[in-house]
């Protein structure tokens, strides 16, 4: 049986705005634009309880994945350059293509799965999923592996 890692991805617009405010006073705090905790709670309009009751729990999805290695997985259409679109992104986001996995075309849509190493220049994961699927003809790219990183 596979033990649960306690964690969750969901996407920013699912996270209760509290929790969103903890990120923000966290990054406050420092960059040395406030001083206290009660500071940055006062600002951002947030209790100084919810700031500690949730400060070690939440971290933007990019810092988190720093130093690993994360398969992405998804379905496109067919068609010349669709798929270099896609590797271009990735390196224009800094990250390294470790493998690329395609399926043969069937009606016209192959199944993709890339497994890429997030590095410490490596710009936010979750924009470069967004502009991904804006793509037209790249469809829903889900994170369907993370693992420690490949020294």
């Amino acid at each position: 049986m596979q033990q649960d890692s306690g964690y969750y991805v969901i996407r920013k617009q699912a996270v209760p705005e509290v929790l969103l405010k903890v990120v923000e006073a966290k990054k406050l705090l420092e960059s040395g634009k406030v001083k206290t905790v009660n500071e940055a709670a006062s600002f951002l309009g947030i209790s100084r309880s919810s700031f500690y009751k949730y400060r070690d729990d939440i971290y933007e999805f990019h810092d988190s994945l720093q130093g690993t290695t994360l398969t992405l997985t998804f379905q496109m259409n067919d068609e010349v350059g669709l798929l270099s679109f896609v590797l271009n992104l990735i390196a224009d986001f800094g990250a390294n293509i470790l493998t690329i996995h395609q399926s043969i075309p069937l009606n016209g849509v192959a199944s993709i799965s890339i497994t890429i190493q997030v590095l410490p220049t490596t710009r936010d994961i979750m924009d470069m999923i967004t502009l991904m699927e804006a793509k037209e003809g790249v469809h829903k790219v889900h994170i369907t592996g993370r693992s420690a990183s490949i020294s």
